[in-house]
């Protein structure tokens, strides 16, 4: 039902680094990269991240509220998940743990204060 998010980013080679950096463990790679956008994900057929210079030319802002969740397959990828992106610049929302009984979520803000969030359903 989606087909891909986008996220505000100062710096497109910082971003699209970090990005394909973080999102390899799960499949996901560079698609497709121009000017002030690029986009990141298994193919082109399923949902996406894309990273990009705001087509105003403002600075982007993260939103009050909004928040990417990228599901990982199970807890014990949330925590990598969530380790790794740490360790590739990101700022912790709040550590990996059980949420409610069925959903362990990780949650960190990228180099740009956008939030995401890591999780496992089940």
């Amino acid at each position: 039902m989606i087909g891909y998010v986008t996220l505000g980013v100062n710096d497109m080679e910082r971003a699209k680094s970090f990005y394909t950096d973080l999102l390899e463990d799960l499949g996901g790679k560079l698609l497709m990269s121009m000017d002030r956008i690029a986009f990141i994900g298994e193919n082109m057929g399923s949902p996406m991240l894309a990273v990009c210079v705001p087509y105003d030319e403002n600075d982007p802002t993260p939103g009050n509220g909004n928040m990417i969740a990228i599901p990982t397959g199970s807890k014990e990828n949330v925590d990598k998940m969530y380790q790794k992106a740490i360790s590739l610049g990101a700022t912790c929302e709040g550590p990996p743990g059980d949420r409610m009984p069925t959903f362990c979520g990780a949650y960190f803000r990228d180099l740009d204060g956008n939030k995401v969030c890591f999780y496992h359903m089940g």
